[in-house]
């Protein structure tokens, strides 16, 4: 008999990933299942796959495979919708959330509206490591040179004066895979666009082009921040949508944006 399994689509300014509640579904093989299930065509379509799950350090626990299979430490936009979905499901009064992930435990600050349901969500997102404040990276398609910084996952932002003209597809896998990074990195593209607002592109780690990076667009932030290009709260303007990234030079980064629940449903699980 086959067994079905069901989901929640949800993006975090375009974003987007399954989400599966762990707790009433057990499933095996993630990693699998984040491939197949991905896939445009022949699954749901997506950015990856999120396990939502108990902990025994926080609220909740989360988990999150890329589109490839591979497992991410953090991903902020995620975040935020797994603070969605656990309150708009009651699986939580709570309006302060902890969630347990392989970066850390991340505070979730829900705000809710006067119909019940979150609005956004603001996410400590814990302090930057910056690892390398010059880092110059040369590639077969040029030579990079930009930050690299740790958000718990690796970004290496780059600033460049028209971030529409970048060729992702071609210079994206080349940075990721680069001997500089033994652990792979998401790569930034930069673009700043006035005192408190950059535009930025992503490659992901594990997943390519997508619409947007939580974590991405902390690390963009605070190289920003650090250069001294911008000033103040940051708006993160990417391909499927906006940020607002808060930095004080020291502490932990803030990020504050919208969930967005798709559609619902039920995907079989094959045996195989």
């Amino acid at each position: 008999m086959t067994r079905f399994i069901p989901f929640a689509k949800m993006h975090g300014a375009g974003n987007d990933y399954i989400y599966v509640d762990t707790t009433r579904c057990p499933i095996e093989e993630p990693e699998r299942l984040a491939i197949r299930w991905s896939r445009a065509h022949t699954g749901i379509g997506s950015d990856g796959l999120v396990l939502i799950g108990p902990s025994g350090k926080a609220d909740f626990s989360m988990r999150i495979f890329n589109a490839d299979g591979s497992e991410a430490m953090m991903c902020g936009n995620a975040s935020r919708c797994v603070g969605k979905y656990v309150y708009e499901k009651g699986l939580t009064a709570k309006r302060e959330v902890t969630l347990d992930t392989l970066s850390g435990i991340k505070l979730l600050s829900l705000h809710v509206g006067g119909d019940n349901r979150v609005r956004t969500v603001t996410v400590d997102m814990g302090r930057p490591v910056p690892l390398d404040a010059a880092l110059t990276v040369e590639t077969a398609a040029g030579t990079f040179r930009g930050m690299s910084i740790s958000m718990g996952n690796p970004h290496f932002v780059v600033p460049v004066d028209r971030v529409e003209e970048v060729d992702l597809a071609t210079v994206g896998p080349l940075i990721e895979r680069h001997p500089a990074f033994p652990d792979r990195v998401n790569v930034e593209f930069v673009q700043v666009t006035g005192p408190g607002e950059v535009r930025m592109r992503v490659w992901e780690r594990g997943s390519g082009i997508t619409q947007a990076c939580g974590t991405g667009a902390c690390a963009t932030a605070v190289a920003c921040l650090t250069w001294g290009v911008t000033s103040g709260p940051t708006r993160v303007v990417m391909d499927g949508g906006s940020l607002t990234i808060e930095w004080d030079g020291e502490g932990p980064v803030r990020m504050t944006g919208g969930a967005t629940l798709v559609f619902e449903g039920a995907i079989a699980l094959e045996n195989e």
